[in-house]
């Protein structure tokens, strides 16, 4: 089968779209299927081009036998809502002239969020006469609302919201990651039968090996073995909710460090806060490869998962407790719903409140000690994710999905 796939991110960019996306792809032409990828130059999320790419009109790559076409978007860092709007605007708009002179393929997926990926993929599938399917990783424009970035009586919301229902109506097949997701476009009068549900997972072929031992860790990144570390790894964004580390440092017992590694519309804000507030215990580290992620993993003793209170979140299965559950290491869990009752099940996780500080600063003094627990812990994550959540039986799984629209 030959399949279009918009995105609006993907490899070498390293958040949850691009990985989920690309790993589906090299499941996909293992099984001999032909994909053909439309995105933006690498600069996510920064908004810096990438070394080796310019931000040209046109340019294309082959990776992984994936043929990868890019096209120009106007570049906005990850720290601003209205200029991301106008990166997804043009990213729209490029994607679709890119797409209309594509040569035809079986089926196009426009992946969200930012459903204006999902706008252009609507319009080349009607030039184009082609099976559309609409892959919903995030509710927009819902998110927005979420982490307090828009009104949800403005005006620009309500026409957001008018839009996406349209194009969930029109799509001939709609791909969620959440059970929850689905619940929410079928309480919305989109038609349950042409909604199915892929989990993201994790790639269990991936690196898990360190490259380097704990004493080079140590001089790499300035951190001790002796410390009992607690990790944040990922996107530093509105709605994470991070300032609950900061709240929670100075009730934290001696010789405990929380790690804040990636970047983000947030990481300024909260390195200025950390210096105001004259937080000793807090370390940000940027964004780091997966191989560095492995390594530093070695002196990290649990991973901290968390986003806003709020009931849009409750929907959401973040990819990175996928992560912390292939690196072997226990969850702090600071979100509600559907991604809780994952952790739950495997056994793998802390609970608390979302955005309650002392609850997190309790938790973290609580566990300190208990290395063998951790370790359980961390084997039960694992084997649960080995069980239920890998990315080959659940590419192969959408891809089944697909060939029943063709």
């Amino acid at each position: 089968m030959k399949i279009l796939f918009l995105t609006d991110n993907f490899y070498p960019e390293t958040n949850a779209p691009s990985k989920r996306t690309l790993e589906h792809c090299k499941e996909w032409i293992c099984q001999g299927h032909n994909i053909t990828i439309i995105t933006g130059v690498p600069n996510f999320p920064k908004g810096k081009v990438f070394e080796g790419y310019k931000n040209k009109i046109y340019q294309s790559e082959l990776i992984n036998n994936i043929n990868v076409k890019r096209v120009w978007t106007f570049i906005a860092s990850n720290d601003g809502v209205f200029l991301r709007i106008l990166d997804y605007i043009s990213f729209m708009i490029s994607s679709f002239f890119c797409g209309v002179f594509t040569k035809k393929h079986d089926i196009i997926i426009a992946t969200s969020p930012q459903f204006f990926t999902l706008l252009s993929g609507y319009f080349i599938s009607l030039i184009k006469r082609t099976p559309l399917v609409l892959e919903i990783r995030d509710l927009w424009p819902e998110s927005i609302v979420a982490v307090g970035a828009m009104s949800e009586k403005s005006l620009v919301i309500k026409l957001l919201t008018k839009i996406s229902l349209f194009l969930y109506k029109k799509s001939d097949l709609i791909i969620c990651v959440t059970k929850s997701f689905k619940k929410d476009l079928i309480s919305r009068g989109v038609d349950d039968d042409k909604i199915k549900v892929i989990e993201n997972g994790f790639d269990l072929t991936k690196n898990l090996k360190p490259s380097i031992s704990i004493r080079e860790v140590e001089k790499k990144f300035k951190i001790k073995q002796k410390t009992f570390y607690v990790s944040f790894v990922g996107t530093i964004g509105m709605a994470h909710g991070l300032e609950i580390v900061l709240n929670a440092a100075p009730k934290l017992n001696h010789n405990i460090e929380l790690l804040i590694i990636g970047e983000g519309a947030e990481k300024t804000f909260l390195k200025n806060e950390v210096e105001k507030r004259k937080i000793n215990n807090v370390k940000f580290i940027d964004n780091l490869n997966w191989q560095e992620i492995v390594d530093i993993n070695q002196l990290i003793n649990i991973h901290l998962v968390h986003l806003k209170k709020n009931d849009e979140f409750k929907k959401v299965i973040p990819s990175k407790i996928f992560e912390s559950m292939a690196l072997k290491k226990p969850i702090i869990m600071g979100v509600d719903g559907e991604s809780r009752e994952i952790v739950n099940s495997a056994e793998c996780a802390f609970n608390i409140e979302p955005q309650n500080f002392n609850e997190l600063a309790n938790t973290i003094n609580k566990v300190q000690t208990n290395d063998l627990s951790l370790e359980n812990m961390g084997e039960k994550g694992y084997n649960f994710l080995k069980k239920n959540f890998s990315r080959k039986k659940l590419s192969k799984k959408m891809m089944e999905y697909l060939e029943s629209k063709i």
